[in-house]
């Protein structure tokens, strides 16, 4: 049986809305994962895939970087996981035929549903300046096209290279490689729009930007907090490990604006037992006002502290703080305790929406741990004050000694299933000196020093005309972006834009004056080059990196791999006609990296700390783990030497009358830019995503109904940005909050609202009023 044709639009008129979930997974799980594969894939196919995701001999999941024990189950994938295997190892086709038939215009009147479900992308193609339709052009003329503008450039900084968290570590190290040999560090990443808030506070305050726990720790630790993330959607195998905690005693404290199906209740499809009976997760729940997550943690280490000054103690220690490792690995403490102090409650209990009752049971909670994690996702990294947020969640495990001991630290739950490792192997756009040097080292050439363009640097600097290149590597950059029309304004201000890609998506209908389309392997399919079938390496949210490779056959014999489009493209730019490198570009052998993934995990190993024996070290099933100095030895590699308390202001919004604070998120068919499907079954949304969850007094003190359709308005600074026809969809969200899904509503996200000092845009905290549909002008 083959797949089934694509569908077509649905109609959202017909949308409904049920009860929300107060359970996830199950036996609807399975069928539902079952259904879109046989869709996408038919049953043979179906078979040969997902069993091999997350296999030690198998393909990794592009999903989500939740890693894997070391002992697989035979079904070692969850609901989402099985959607985007379904989606990438799909038999339908976009061909040039289908483009030769559907005009640029056309297609842009599609929505992102449509679009992903017409299949894999199989020819390159091209745009040609004023033309209606892409069509068909070989490899060679597309690379010399982009190799002629990027030489025609007057400054290397009028190119910028966006990555997407699903690239290899292979293909990102040569991605990277090949922009700083152009001259330059424009590599914005979609890191930048998620985790980066937590890079810039880990970095700060521990030394490093990632987390310090394993999957050992989540399963033996007493207290886990669970803030700003929904693991039933978003990660659903993490809920395996929390399972696992519950069942080893562990205390769950969920912190979210919206209650959570995954969190509530969990049946465990991979055995009986949990299916049928089901684990409660959440002991505590937290529903937060959104953004009042530095209140909390500001409150809890008040709490801490109060109880440390009335005598009180923790498990193991004779006081609350653990003094012996505040004194021998943190600086920074008097200043902290200042803060706390001056900060008042009632500040504290506006900010959060919650009851003294509520911080001083979690207070008590913390009193009562021997290991405290904290997990976190978008929810707290993409606010103005996300930096900060993540500080005070820091302050609050270093008072009790939880970094660098078993079953506790930090856990910021990366997204894509290789944006943590596409960071550590260089994309980013200020990496540190040492980076560079052994770079320089290794390939004889001088890397540019000056920082590059973030993502949004990025956006205002096409809006500005100052690039004429745009590149996009994996991803769907128009609809992961903020403030959507300026974003698809400033590429058109471009030259030229390259989207590699798998699939058809929005980025490729958001055009420069000429627009290429390469098409390039996914993750389930064979890599062969000519020195026979390659493997590639990811790192999982906690530093663990392990190898990949496909089995299934391309989608096309007109495929390329992205390790092959960054080599073929890099000898292009920086070698002569007799195949001599030029004056100052990395000396590298470029076609034998193409040939032979091996050689580019050598140099890998040269550069990078942790990386020494590379290729012996993922013949281990389970791949290896990079060092991680807090984790690993309590040492802390910030200017001090030690971990640093640090006092933070507390910020917090607050609303103007008539006004609500709005979230983006993801709904249940979804993952991130991808679109599965018109539901969102845990929270009771069917037949369609244009809806706004309200809580139900805002919904009357506003002066509507549930049901009633409106325009979302978002207020920046004077100027006002519409997203039309939502449908209120009264819901359990705090009072002042309310939650749409992106990316239709990325288009309220203001460009210049960003995170202090990570630049994160500000999707969980935008301002907006209602009004009723059909008032007021069309944007």
């Amino acid at each position: 049986m083959a797949s089934r044709a694509p569908r077509e639009n649905i109609d959202e008129s017909k949308l409904t809305v049920t009860k929300p979930k107060s359970k996830a997974v199950g036996l609807p799980a399975v069928t539902n994962a079952l259904k879109i594969s046989l869709e996408q894939m038919g049953p043979l196919r179906s078979v040969q895939t997902l069993l091999a995701v997350n296999q030690v001999d198998g393909f990794d999941c592009m999903g989500c970087a939740w890693p894997e024990h070391d002992k697989r189950h035979t079904a070692e994938f969850c609901e989402n996981g099985a959607k985007a295997v379904a989606e990438e190892a799909t038999r339908r086709r976009v061909t040039p035929e289908f483009f030769a038939s559907h005009s640029i215009a056309e297609l842009k009147t599609r929505d992102d549903y449509w679009l992903g479900q017409q299949g894999r992308l199989t020819h390159p193609m091209l745009l040609d300046e004023g033309a209606t339709h892409y069509r068909p052009v070989d490899w060679d003329d597309a690379l010399e096209l982009i190799a002629q503008e990027i030489r025609d450039m007057d400054s290397p900084d009028q190119a910028v290279f966006y990555t997407s968290g699903r690239t290899s570590n292979e293909a990102a190290f040569a991605y990277q490689l090949l922009v700083r040999g152009v001259g330059t560090n424009n590599l914005p990443d979609c890191s930048n729009m998620c985790h980066e808030s937590s890079g810039s506070a880990l970095v700060e305050t521990i030394g490093i930007g990632k987390g310090s726990v394993s999957l050992k720790d989540v399963e033996t630790a007493s207290l886990i907090f669970v803030a700003g993330q929904n693991p039933g959607t978003n990660h659903p195998r993490m809920l395996s490990s929390l399972e696992k905690a519950k069942k080893n005693g562990a205390v769950i404290v969920s912190v979210n604006p919206l209650p959570e199906a995954g969190l509530l209740k969990f049946e465990n499809p991979q055995n009986l037992v949990g299916m049928m009976v089901g684990t409660e997760l959440t002991d505590d729940f937290l529903q937060i006002r959104a953004g009042g997550d530095q209140a909390l943690f500001q409150g809890l280490g008040k709490y801490l502290l109060e109880a440390e000054g009335a005598g009180r103690t923790s498990p193991g220690l004779r006081t609350v703080f653990d003094h012996d490792f505040i004194s021998k690995h943190t600086v920074g403490l008097d200043a902290y305790v200042k803060q706390l102090e001056d900060v008042g409650w009632e500040d504290i209990l506006e900010a959060t929406g919650l009851t003294m009752g509520q911080i001083s049971a979690t207070g008590e909670r913390l009193l009562a741990s021997k290991a405290t994690i904290v997990c976190w996702a978008m929810g707290l990294t993409q606010h103005k004050h996300s930096v900060p947020t993540l500080r005070d969640v820091v302050n609050v495990l270093l008072l009790q000694g939880n970094i660098g001991k078993p079953g506790a630290g930090v856990c910021p739950v990366r997204g894509h299933s290789n944006v943590q490792g596409d960071r550590t192997m260089g994309i980013f756009e200020q990496m540190p000196e040492k980076f560079h040097d052994r770079l320089d080292q290794e390939f004889q050439f001088r890397s540019p020093r000056a920082h590059g363009y973030d993502t949004v640097a990025a956006i205002r600097a096409m809006r500005d005309g100052m690039v004429r290149v745009f590149i996009g590597m994996g991803g769907n950059f128009v609809r992961a972006a903020p403030d959507s029309e300026t974003t698809e304004q400033s590429l058109a201000n471009t030259r030229l834009t390259v989207q590699i890609s798998t699939k058809l998506n929005h980025s490729h209908l958001a055009t420069g004056r000429r627009a290429l389309i390469l098409p390039t392997l996914g993750r389930t399919e064979r890599d062969t080059q000519r020195t026979g079938d390659q493997r590639v390496t990811v790192e999982d949210s906690m530093s663990a990196v392990h190898a990949s490779r496909g089995r299934l056959k391309p989608a096309s014999e007109h495929l390329m791999s992205e390790v092959a489009i960054v080599c073929n493209l890099a000898h292009r730019l920086f070698t002569d006609s007799d195949g001599h490198p030029l004056p100052n570009t990395p000396k590298a052998a470029w076609l034998a990296l193409r040939d032979d993934y091996s050689l580019i995990r050598k140099h890998i190993a040269a550069v990078l700390d942790g990386f020494e024996n590379f290729e012996e070290k993922i013949q281990n099933p389970g791949g290896f783990v990079l060092p991680h100095r807090p984790r690993d030895a309590r040492e802390f590699d910030t200017a001090s030497g030690k971990a640093h308390f640090t006092a933070n202001h507390l910020e917090y919004l607050r609303v103007p009358e008539g006004r609500l604070i709005l979230q983006t998120l993801r709904s249940h068919d979804q993952y991130n830019t991808t679109i599965y499907g018109k539901d969102d079954r845990y929270r009771g949304i069917h037949g369609g995503r244009r809806v706004v969850l309200v809580n139900e007094s805002d919904v009357s003190e506003l002066g509507f109904e549930d049901g009633d359709m409106v325009h979302l308005v978002s207020e920046f600074r004077g100027t006002e940005r519409r997203a039309e026809n939502f449908r209120i969809v009264s819901y359990s969200t705090p009072k002042g909050c309310a939650a749409a899904y992106y990316p239709e509503t990325n288009v309220l996200v203001p460009l210049d609202s960003v995170a202090d000092i990570s630049g994160t845009p500000t999707s969980k905290s935008v301002i907006v009023r209602l009004e009723p549909a059909g008032a007021g002008s069309h944007g």
